[in-house]
């Protein structure tokens, strides 16, 4: 069993490695539309500090993460990490 990382969204806010699915881009009307899902379903969490939503990080339970990071900022920092390669290796696993 690997071991999941916490890795910085923005202001000292932190998401598990291991639970997030995807980091998406707010602007599209489906972004727009599963942020106002999650908010009417109380699965939303707001890391945003007051700032602009930038970045979605949708989470394997259904919860929906705002921060004010772009996602590729998010996803850099995924990559400094070395959660990308471990991704890769299990995806080159199913072929």
């Amino acid at each position: 069993m690997t071991v999941g990382k916490l890795i910085n969204i923005g202001y000292g806010n932190v998401v598990h490695t291991e639970k997030v699915l995807a980091v998406v881009s707010p602007d599209s009307a489906p972004g727009k539309r599963l942020i106002q899902a999650a908010r009417d379903e109380g699965r939303s969490i707001d890391a945003t500090q007051g700032r602009k939503t930038k970045g979605l990080i949708v989470m394997d339970n259904g919860y929906v993460v705002l921060s004010a990071l772009l996602p590729e900022t998010i996803a850099g920092r995924f990559n400094e990490s070395g959660i990308s390669d471990r991704i890769s290796d299990k995806e080159g696993d199913c072929e």
